[in-house]
């Protein structure tokens, strides 16, 4: 139009151009899946030993360029949201991987592994996180994932404790945002009524503040995962659960109140453990399991090789020895991949240093 106004669009004109879209794009995925299956077959054809279908440092690759890409309006998590999904719908026509992840059904961790592998996986659900390491030990799935440290509460020693033993290793790692919501079986129950609010110990830590503000006289009784005490609460009339919404559904409960956390930015890191090296990603994490030498000023000779490189060290943990009384272990994690020369040179210096140093795991950092 010639007075620069925009002419007039309808309703169905909309529609049609949605529906033309969807054509395109549907189109364009079973294009891309072909080329997933191409690669299977190229890789079966070359002979490959022991073939990765799985490659966490490609995968981050993708994503991280489609975010880079991303002009909107959809939020970078959504587009990496869907960019997992097609992804690992396209890996599921290569091989089915089989996920083991701390359970029930309903739990954050179950929500890390959706979040990280998407719905073109088999999911198993195990009651211990020694039982995820054990599983993957034996090959019965091909990974699992564990929680290892939350924002609020700290680290997650018993995850830890295993890698002690573990020949696996450290394949990705989850960040996701945890919200807790306080739940009962009868939505008439109110706050003076409820008498118990079960919780796994670090959830109930993470709601304290809350806790002590609006239910002062329930009794908080600690079980194994917050899916356990949602189950729980389907049974009791004056007891409550604290957990996220998907337990809610799952089991039929009524939501009293929502993010009762006490820190908004709440936040759980999860690992993805196999019995995979893998290869650098271009933004990369390494974790060290080190014992120093029982030697004044042991820690800082550990630390001293990582400043000579310029390496960052993002976390350090330590364990007491399970051999000697008043020795420890340090668990370590430093940026770069243990590929790279800087990190190389690094852990020539550490293992001069140290008792015992091992790689427990190079991976990509934790995407969106």
């Amino acid at each position: 139009m010639s007075d620069g106004t925009l002419p007039e669009i309808t309703l169905l004109d909309i529609r049609k151009r949605i529906d033309s879209l969807d054509t395109k794009i549907l189109e364009l995925l079973s294009e891309r899946a072909k080329c997933a299956e191409l690669v299977g077959k190229v890789k079966r054809k070359a002979g490959e030993i022991d073939i990765n279908f799985y490659r966490p440092e490609r995968e981050a690759q993708i994503l991280r360029r489609m975010v880079d890409i991303n002009q909107g309006p959809l939020k970078d998590q959504q587009v990496t949201r869907i960019y997992r999904s097609i992804i690992s719908s396209c890996l599921g026509l290569e091989q089915c991987l089989r996920i083991a992840y701390l359970g029930p059904e309903g739990s954050y961790t179950q929500g890390a592994a959706q979040k990280h592998f998407s719905d073109g996986v088999k999911m198993l659900s195990l009651a211990t996180i020694s039982q995820v390491f054990r599983e993957v030990e034996m090959g019965t799935v091909d990974y699992g994932v564990v929680p290892i440290e939350n924002s609020t509460e700290g680290v997650v020693s018993h995850t830890l404790d295993l890698f002690v033993q573990s020949p696996l290793k450290i394949c990705g790692e989850i960040h996701l945002p945890i919200h807790h919501s306080l739940m009962c079986h009868s939505n008439a129950l109110t706050y003076n009524e409820i008498k118990t609010v079960y919780g796994h110990q670090q959830s109930l830590a993470q709601c304290r503040v809350w806790l002590d503000a609006n239910v002062p006289n329930a009794e908080r009784l600690s079980v194994s995962s917050n899916s356990e005490g949602a189950r729980r609460v389907q049974a009791e009339h004056n007891a409550s659960a604290i957990a996220g919404q998907v337990a809610a559904e799952l089991y039929k409960l009524h939501t009293l109140q929502e993010n009762i956390e006490d820190n908004p930015n709440n936040t759980t890191r999860f690992l993805v453990i196999g019995d995979q090296k893998i290869e650098p990603s271009g933004e990369d994490k390494t974790t060290l399991l080190i014992s120093a030498k029982n030697r004044s000023g042991a820690l800082y000779r550990l630390l001293k090789p990582l400043k000579n490189y310029g390496l960052d060290m993002t976390r350090i943990e330590s364990r007491p020895s399970k051999d000697t009384n008043w020795e420890y272990l340090f668990f370590m994690d430093i940026d770069g991949h243990a590929d790279h020369e800087s990190v190389q040179a690094a852990l020539v210096e550490l293992e001069q240093e140290a008792e015992l140093i091992r790689v427990l795991g190079s991976y990509p950092k934790a995407i969106l």
